[in-house]
């Protein structure tokens, strides 16, 4: 493949400056309408960041994030010593930045005239240039109402139809010889290809024709055009191969109850690919060699049963292996495919390593691993498996790689704290990266790479944010000329969207949780119908950007808090493992503490509080309005899990490998039953009184509609009315676009009955 772009995560689906912490009354202090302090002590640069911190954004537990906020208001250098007494120019120039309001200024004098004409100053003695406790009070209170700038009348409203339904054209790519281009679109509500021929004026040309299932994924193996389906959302994905026009479609993989995955394109080698099929045994995956104009398959490694991972060498030979019990294990190694696997590396329980690439040699192997460590990294292995680190971060895990397989190069490392940064590897490609950023004018966590041809001349680039779905561009570094693509929902306006802010604050046991807060665009942040929103997995994170369904929800006057509590991906090890065998306990108790917060906040009003997940999430909503009814007025089940019992007795069978994870992370369904039974919402229906509405597709493998039967059944034994929403033709999640727009219009409509 022409590049690699790898989590790093264990998901499963389903500077010196001394910072002094926001305690709990600092904040209720910093967010009331009127502070008032009896001393009239002068403050100094740190006390007066702190404060500042605290007070204008929702960074309330995390030292770190408070740190890089201070970094961004106070430049190296400009303030030498943080401890001496702030003067009033100073704090004018970090309310400018802190609100966004900095422009060409340069002098001190400059900023603190911006300050006075934005009204940062009303109210506050101007007899001395210090800054006194009383005086921050009144100068945060006015940057906050200016910042957020709120007449309290919110936005029009936009229906669920402008958000749910199919955004337009997206997924860009290029053809390898990077003549044509393709992208996914609508045809008859389904997400089909289309094909163009590039600067040339003709029409696309749609080459798939489905009708009742969207394109999962599509791409380019030489001059064919590829693409993946399931039926249903049963998740069974088979490899299709279509022409130019469309006028053949063929499925290259047809056998029931089979899932293929695509292992490597195979550069340089004609009409060949490599797949991994669970078609002899419905538990693992072999590996297979596909002839995408024949469909014609060949085995070409057999899994003994406990292989999850597969990796080919620059010559196509499949060389490496990773297999597991389900907690430990081991990658494999081979010299060539006639030689048995080895033990290359050990994997201990809770460590990863995953192998990205082989280098070009074939003599090094780039991967990322925590293995001896809390965080993930980029690693690179020669062939006796001694290690070479490539990239770190001290605050959380590397969570992808961009490889270039031409150049034989890492050319950038991302990770997640706040937002998506990088580290780049390759000058030229930064080069060109900050090059594209400028001309954009976006941040580095808003611009994506998405494709480019085999010489790096030509690119497809992406932009989005938290108020932008997504817009592609079409870039040709020969000619240094940008061209838009394409701007998804273009019917959604960026000024009426709300914005994601990043947030942090300690749990009860003091670990720090770190997510994200979405108020509505115009309201006023103070008593707000608020709906906390796990997510799934729960071996996954919360990112910030672009999610319709926060929108929507914010759109409607919702606050909207999403939650990374522990179990969470992309925070390390230790972090991730702090969740073993507690859902319902202290992952529970973590969005519980962010409710709370919320409240001590005085953005979200207590007795207007709701509840919405899917998958994980969903569980999470019936643990929350089992365990805490009184705290929620009305919840909403999305895929959920009622019964921890059932939901490993139906895992689907290509999961088994992974079956002694679920153990050691849920919950073993004899060794702590006692556990998993305290913890199962569906038996303990009886201390559910929160309205709930449950939704479900018939098909999905992961969460099986018992998981929602048995949670509506045990409420409505006892006479307690609950909304149902069964889709046959769905899976784990709504996928089509009619079915998402119903389930939306429903969700809304019952939310507004009980929290507004």
């Amino acid at each position: 493949m022409k590049k690699r772009f790898l989590t790093a995560s264990l998901a499963i689906i389903l500077t010196t400056a001394t910072v002094i912490p926001a305690t709990l009354q600092e904040v209720r202090a910093a967010n009331e309408t009127n502070v008032v302090l009896a001393q009239e002590e002068h403050l100094s640069a740190q006390e007066f960041l702190d404060l500042a911190v605290t007070a204008l954004t929702f960074q309330h537990g995390s030292d770190s994030m408070r740190q890089q906020i201070k970094d961004q208001w106070v430049k190296a250098g400009e303030i030498s010593d943080l401890s001496a007494i702030i003067k009033r120019d100073q704090a004018a120039r970090i309310l400018v930045r802190a609100a966004n309001k900095e422009g060409k200024e340069k002098s001190l004098a400059e900023y603190l005239k911006k300050a006075n004409k934005l009204g940062f100053f009303k109210g506050v003695s101007s007899s001395t240039d210090f800054i006194t406790k009383q005086d921050a009070g009144k100068l945060l209170n006015n940057v906050k109402h200016i910042k957020n700038g709120s007449n309290n009348k919110g936005v029009k409203e936009i229906s669920v139809e402008d958000f749910m339904k199919n955004p337009g054209n997206f997924g860009y790519e290029l053809s390898p010889d990077g003549n044509y281009i393709t992208f996914a679109s609508e045809w008859e509500n389904r997400s089909n290809v289309f094909v163009k021929k590039m600067n040339d004026n003709s029409e696309p040309v749609r080459v798939s024709s489905s009708k009742d299932r969207d394109i999962a994924g599509f791409f380019w193996k030489d001059d064919a055009l590829l693409y993946l389906k399931d039926k249903g959302g049963d998740e069974n994905f088979h490899i299709y191969s279509t022409t130019f026009n469309g006028s053949v479609e063929k499925d290259l993989t047809p056998y029931p109850n089979v899932t293929v995955g695509i292992l490597d394109s195979l550069q340089g080698v004609k009409d060949e690919i490599l797949i991994m099929m669970n078609k002899e045994d419905a538990t693992v995956f072999d590996v297979y060699k596909l002839n995408v104009k024949t469909g014609k398959t060949t085995h070409v490694a057999k899994n003994p049963g406990n292989i999850t991972n597969w990796l080919a060498d620059r010559n196509g030979n499949v060389r490496v292996a990773v297999a597991t019990d389900g907690v430990e294990g081991t990658v494999l190694y081979r010299d060539s495919e006639k030689d048995e696997f080895r033990s290359f590396i050990k994997i201990g329980a809770g460590d990863e390593v995953m192998p990205i690439a082989f280098s070009k040699d074939n003599k090094f192997i780039y991967a990322t691993s925590n293995k001896g460590r809390d965080k993930v990294e980029v690693v690179k292995y020669d062939l006796q498996g001694k290690e070479e680190v490539i990239m770190s971060n001290d605050e959380v895990d590397v969570s992808g790689v961009l490889y270039n397989a031409e150049k034989d190069k890492l050319l950038y490392g991302a990770y997640a704290t706040d937002k998506i940064h990088y580290q780049f590897f390759d000058k030229n490609f930064e080069k060109l990266f900050r090059k594209i950023q400028n001309k954009l004018g976006v941040q580095e966590s808003q611009l994506g790479i998405n494709d480019y041809n085999k010489e790096m001349t030509k690119f497809i680039v992406s932009v989005s944010s938290d108020t932008i779905y997504g817009k592609y561009y079409y870039y040709d570094s020969t000619t240094d000329e940008l061209t838009e693509l394409a701007t998804l929902s273009p019917w959604l306006k960026s000024s009426e969207l709300a914005e994601m802010h990043p947030i942090s604050y300690k749990s009860r046991d003091g670990l720090i949780i770190n997510g994200y807060l979405t108020l509505p665009k115009n309201k006023n942040a103070k008593d707000l119908p608020l709906i906390v929103n796990p997510h799934g997995g729960p071996w996954a994170r919360d990112m910030w950007g672009f999610n319709p369904e926060v929108q929507l929800l914010a759109n409607r006057g919702y606050a909207v808090l999403q939650v990374n509590f522990r179990s969470s991906t992309g925070y390390g090890k230790e972090f991730l493992q702090a969740g073993n065998k507690q859902w319902g306990l202290k992952i529970q108790d973590d969005i519980t503490d962010g409710v709370q917060w919320a409240i001590d906040q005085g953005i979200a009003d207590p007795k207007r509080i709701g509840i919405y997940g899917a998958s994980f999430g969903g569980y999470a909503t019936l643990a929350g309005i089992t365990y805490t009814p009184d705290l929620y007025a009305a919840a909403v089940d999305y895929v959920g899990v009622s019964n921890i019992f059932t939901l490993l007795d139906t895992i689907p069978p290509y999961w088994e490998t992974m079956r002694d994870i679920f153990y050691e992370r849920v919950g073993h369904p004899e060794k702590d039953k006692e556990l998993l039974t305290a913890v199962s919402p569906v038996f303990h229906a009886d201390k559910i009184k929160t309205p709930l509405f449950v939704a479900q597709g018939a098909n999905d493998p992961r969460v099986n509609k018992a998981e929602s039967d048995q949670i509506v059944e045990a409420l409505r034994a006892r006479g307690v009315d609950v909304e149902y929403m069964l889709k046959d033709n769905e899976g784990h999640g709504f996928a089509n676009e009619e079915n998402r727009i119903e389930f939306y219009n429903a969700m809304l409509k019952f939310l507004d009955h009980h929290l507004k």
